[in-house]
């Protein structure tokens, strides 16, 4: 064709086809392809009544991971009872019939009581956060992957959510002496259940939503569960009015995602991407959440239920050490998994716990400025 010739219509339909095709084609290059594979949908199953803030932190993380994952994921979380009773949670997923959950690892204690390390006790002075620092840096993570993979549990397991430190518990009066624990029909789970034992308690480790109908029933003397917002819309304030705050028997717990192990692999890694990532957002987003929820549960029970709020004597604290030193002595003893986390546990805590210490100023002194009696 000369330079003066016009092409014809067919001519200039064929240039016009391949050219559009070579444009598809560098767009493809620039902007690789992303996945509309069918939806995978998952059925999740929380240990919590559906009023409680935790089975509200459930939906949270399954939020971000359906938020993330576009059509490609989505997980629907139920309230605890509606497949398994809670305590049956870890088991159901393992076998398939929920497709993950979410709770707490002192759950499983019946299972390896190595496990309720992760919850229950003084964690050699770390708080919530730096036991999670622990798991996930210093071992921890491996060591519980090991013991689900020993008992034969299908199941991938995400810690996450540092919860602040438990109080206590709801009393019918305030406990001013260790004595004062002996004989009382109490409700807490995990290593706790020993260490109240250890201190006198006759303890029942109930699920959450079966706590309070126990005090009203008079077959509980006393209970712990976890917060104010947890404790406030259980109902705690409708049985008693008196709550002692601090305490080291859960002063260092978590949450946990489990998924089917089975189910999770065969997810493309750009979801496990989501979900690894859904995890680290919902800790953060849940530990900001509870700041502000519990402390205006806390004050709205003192102001509008009446609930007196009273600190653990030192007495009791320093005795629930020394009871958790003799339980834990005698379990290391008899198993070996228990040792081999207590030992971890114990080396990362000396030395992150002491760097810690030592870097962090007193806040109460700031508050204390700010908000404390003023001096004339």
């Amino acid at each position: 064709m000369s330079k003066t010739q016009t092409p014809k219509p067919a001519q200039r339909r064929r240039f016009l086809k391949s050219a559009a095709a070579g444009a598809v084609g560098a767009g493809a290059a620039a902007f690789p392809m992303v996945s509309t594979a069918q939806t995978v949908s998952m059925r999740f199953q929380s240990t919590w009544p559906a009023k409680d803030i935790f089975h509200e932190y459930a939906n949270d993380f399954a939020k971000k991971v359906n938020d993330m994952a576009g059509n490609r994921l989505k997980i629907e979380v139920l309230p605890a009872g509606s497949v398994v009773p809670a305590f049956q949670l870890l088991d159901a997923v393992s076998k398939g019939t929920l497709d993950g959950g979410h709770g707490v690892v002192a759950y499983w204690y019946g299972k390896n009581q190595a496990v309720a390390l992760w919850g229950s006790g003084p964690a050699f002075g770390m708080d919530a956060n730096m036991v999670l620092a622990w798991h996930y840096y210093g071992g921890g993570k491996e060591l519980l992957d090991e013991i689900y993979k020993s008992l034969n549990l299908d199941v991938q397991s995400f810690l996450y959510g540092p919860m602040p430190t438990q109080p206590l518990g709801w009393f019918k009066k305030p406990v001013a002496k260790v004595q004062d624990l002996q004989g009382l029909k109490f409700r807490t789970v995990g290593l706790a259940v020993d260490v109240f034992t250890e201190l006198g308690a006759a303890v029942n480790p109930l699920p959450g939503g079966e706590i309070v109908p126990a005090l009203d029933r008079g077959l509980l003397d006393a209970a712990e569960f976890n917060n104010a917002s947890s404790d406030r819309v259980l109902g705690f304030p409708d049985v008693t009015k008196v709550c002692m705050l601090q305490s080291f028997h859960q002063s260092s717990e978590q949450f946990e995602i489990l998924f089917n192990k089975t189910k999770y692999n065969a997810l493309p890694a750009e979801l496990k991407s989501v979900i690894d990532y859904a995890v680290q957002a919902a800790s953060a987003d849940m530990s900001w959440k509870a700041a502000h929820r519990y402390s205006t549960d806390y004050l709205e029970m003192q102001s509008k239920q009446g609930v007196k709020f009273y600190k653990t004597p030192d007495a009791i604290l320093r005795a629930q050490l020394q009871a958790w030193d003799k339980v834990t002595a005698k379990k290391a003893a008899e198993n070996p998994m228990f040792k081999k986390v207590m030992d971890s546990m114990r080396a990362f805590a000396q030395r992150a716990a002491r760097w810690q210490f030592d870097t962090m100023v007193d806040y109460r002194m700031a508050y204390n400025h700010y908000f404390g009696p003023k001096k004339s």
